[in-house]
């Protein structure tokens, strides 16, 4: 049996997340009353705030 691993950046918790969404290509999300930061270019500014 074979396994797949896929690296995929780690997902930050931070108290604000202004400075992550004013990076280029950022989309700041609401799911399940949390905010999400998401950036598909870079996604080492991957965040919820919380």
């Amino acid at each position: 049996m074979e396994t797949i691993s896929i690296k995929e950046a780690p997902l930050k918790v931070r108290a604000s997340i202004r400075s992550l969404k004013n990076q280029p290509g950022s989309q700041v999300v609401k799911r399940k009353g949390r905010i999400f930061v998401i950036n598909k270019g870079n996604p080492r500014f991957k965040a919820r705030q919380g």
